[in-house]
């Protein structure tokens, strides 16, 4: 039997400036705090490499709008970033980093609180990465189109779904998760029931095109879905695109449909901590070649790794 990941949890708290230090191992959490009974709550998940938190203003700046969303109080940004230091800094100093494998998982969460509160409660996870993301952004991965049960237009008549926050109300995601694995899956991307290409459900889809410009040279173009249909505002996905078009590839915002896809060069599920994870097969369909594919990805991986 393997030993649980180490966990290190600091709660952010008035009578602590940077952050209180809680002992992972014993009950911290009311079981009345709605962040437990009715999912009540948002969070955001980030990668830290060598001791830096990749993205973090990004990810700050998320979290502030799911909670007022929800219309949630939360900390300001300086204390979750004195928290987020001292987690770290924690986790490090308790478990030092072995090897290249210096990754390590840094949640925030804020929850309502118990009823009545006059506080949200709020804290910052830290957990070493788990080696699967690493698999998989090496292997690649096989994923099943899912419908998502809704169409691209009920984000906008119905704001009250919440769907461009990031809430705790991940039960349906992670039952898509399961649906994956028992049809031989190892993820899941999202469309629409009027057929538009939504997201996976812990990460942004993107594709590649190369097209001939009419100089004959070729023009890499990297697609997404559009964010007007209801999905999550990837943090990865902006970093990425700046960067790309830095590095001259042309960009493009859906709407896309599952044939896009299909008929792409290249797929990719990206995410904070799997980050780059290159879609081998949707649907038992093969994407693009192998060779096209693994350029593709080490170009983009490249650019990744130098965001900040």
């Amino acid at each position: 039997m393997t030993s649980p990941a180490p966990v290190v949890l600091v709660f952010l708290d008035p009578a602590f400036p940077d952050g209180r230090p809680a002992d992972a191992t014993k009950p911290q959490l009311m079981v009345t705090d709605q962040g437990a009974t009715r999912g009540d709550g948002v969070f955001e998940t980030m990668l830290a490499v060598g001791g830096h938190v990749r993205k973090m203003q990004a990810h700050l700046d998320r979290l502030g709008g799911s909670a007022e969303a929800l219309d949630l109080v939360i900390p300001e940004q300086d204390e979750w970033r004195r928290a987020i230091a001292t987690a770290l800094n924690g986790h490090r100093a308790q478990h030092p980093p072995a090897g290249a494998e210096d990754e390590l998982v840094v949640k925030l969460v804020v929850t309502r609180g118990v009823e009545g509160a006059a506080a949200p409660t709020a804290w910052v996870q830290v957990t070493p990465a788990g080696a699967a993301g690493r698999r998989q952004r090496e292997t690649g991965i096989d994923v099943i189109l899912l419908d998502r049960g809704y169409d691209s237009n009920v984000a906008e008549r119905a704001p009250w779904l919440l769907l461009g926050a990031k809430t705790l109300s991940y039960a349906v995601n992670m039952a898509a998760l399961r649906h994956a694995r028992k049809q031989g899956a190892d993820d899941v991307i999202f469309f629409s029931s009027d057929g538009r290409v939504l997201e996976g459900p812990t990460s942004t889809v993107l594709l590649a095109r190369l097209e001939k410009s009419d100089d004959g040279t070729t023009v890499k173009r990297l697609v997404t879905p559009q964010l007007d249909s209801g999905i999550l505002a990837g943090t990865s996905q902006g970093a990425l695109f700046k960067a790309a078009e830095a590095a001259g590839w042309q960009l493009g915002y859906g709407p896309l449909v599952p044939s896009d896809l299909l008929d792409a060069d290249a797929v990719w599920l990206i995410s904070s901590v799997r980050l780059l994870a290159p879609v081998n097969r949707i649907d038992g369909k093969e994407i693009g070649t192998p060779s096209l594919q693994k350029e593709l990805t080490a170009e983009l991986a490249a650019l990744f790794a130098g965001i900040q």
